[in-house]
């Protein structure tokens, strides 16, 4: 099983609950074959680059699961399918990736960035 990481963006015209069911929704699909979900994250509602269908923001979402290769075209067609997905990227993860998003999620990031302002400030 490979490491993969998918971001998708959905419409900003759903409420919370509407949000919350999509991604749920696929998180499911990832379940029902056989990927393990290492992490979801829900990054909010973000202005975007430019316009998509007419529409300024989004709902920015983020899945890092382990799955076979033949997994991410099932999840991808569901993507296509259903019509709140605006737009949606999967990459596979380098044993590289894999570490920095453990860090990530470990928040040693944070901790850096306050141990540098502080010594800044001093």
């Amino acid at each position: 099983m490979n490491n993969y990481e998918t971001v998708f963006i959905l419409n900003p015209v759903l409420s919370e609950d509407q949000m919350k069911d999509a991604v749920q929704k696929f998180v499911q699909v990832l379940e029902s074959h056989k990927a393990e979900i290492i992490n979801v994250e829900q990054w909010g509602l973000r202005k975007l680059a430019y316009p998509i269908q007419h529409k300024s923001t989004g709902f920015y979402n983020l899945v890092e699961f382990k799955a076979t290769p033949d997994m991410i075209s099932a999840l991808e067609t569901e993507f296509r399918r259903d019509e709140v997905v605006m737009r949606f990227l999967t990459v596979s993860l380098d044993k590289h990736a894999v570490e920095y998003n453990e860090k990530r999620r470990k928040g040693a990031f944070r901790k850096d960035k306050k141990k540098a302002k502080e010594e800044a400030a001093s």
